[in-house]
């Protein structure tokens, strides 16, 4: 396990410093993805402005519902990028390098990339923890597993939906619409939703489970849906992995040669 931990942890460290070789571009990137955050905060602030309350929604909710999305998404962004782009690898033949190496296949592939705008979303999410979290020891645990069950729930969708190109080739375009749903739903309080559309965001796209956290988790600590939310993740994440194992036995090599260095 240590000798994993460590390639794991030399990875995140080659590719943030591989990000950090241009620093002014990278400063750039993150701090966009932080400004188009922002351009939404100010819209939901003049909102609330208007309507103090919506369906038991406050400002403060929104706010940490944009936190824990922005963060779950950014950690999967940062620390396993080439979720995102998994079904191009798979339909270009690029899995070759991966099968070649005496590491965990799915994990080699997922630590090779990280996403440079993704730290924006980051650091995004810590500064609005910081202005409208719980800062007690209790609430910065309790937002900790809110990131860690966002994150897992993201990463893994995407690793399904990617896992798409095993059965039908190109599957980039299906793989990113699924995904602009989920990260599009997480935003929104869910007390909008009702009948199928309720239904549908807490089954078949589960980004319920990731904006309902500031009232189920992080507001009232709901030991229901918290249970209901970690099942949830239990489920996406053994889905991907089984999906993407069951696609690897029919995946075809692109008789590429490549070097790592």
């Amino acid at each position: 396990m240590m000798p994993l931990l460590q390639f794991v942890w030399t990875c995140w460290k080659l590719n943030l410093t591989g990000a950090m070789e241009f620093r002014l571009s990278f400063l750039m990137t993150a701090g966009m993805m932080m400004v188009n955050n922002a351009v939404w905060i100010f819209f939901w602030g003049l909102y609330f402005q208007r309507f103090p309350v919506v369906n038991g929604w406050e400002l403060q909710d929104v706010m940490m519902m944009w936190a824990v999305s922005a963060g779950g998404f950014g950690l999967s962004a940062v620390l396993f990028g080439n979720a995102y782009r998994l079904a191009s690898l798979v339909a270009g033949g690029q899995l070759d390098l991966y099968l070649t190496q005496p590491k965990p296949v799915l994990l080699h592939i997922l630590v090779s990339r990280m996403s440079v705008s993704a730290i924006g979303d980051v650091l995004f999410a810590l500064l609005l923890y910081g202005l409208f979290g719980d800062r007690s020891p209790l609430g910065l645990l309790k937002f900790v597993l809110a990131l860690l069950i966002a994150m897992l729930i993201f990463l893994f969708f995407v690793v399904t939906t990617q896992s798409l190109a095993f059965y039908i080739g190109q599957a980039d375009g299906i793989g990113q619409q699924l995904f602009n749903a989920i990260l599009t739903f997480s935003t929104y309080p869910t007390g909008i939703f009702s009948g199928w559309g309720r239904l549908v965001l807490f089954t078949v796209i589960p980004a319920g489970f990731i904006s309902y956290l500031p009232i189920g988790l992080l507001r009232e600590a709901d030991l229901a849906f918290t249970l209901q939310a970690l099942g949830m993740t239990g489920l996406v994440t053994a889905a991907g992995l089984w999906f993407f194992h069951r696609g690897l036995r029919r995946y075809s090599s692109g008789n590429a040669m490549g070097l790592r260095m």
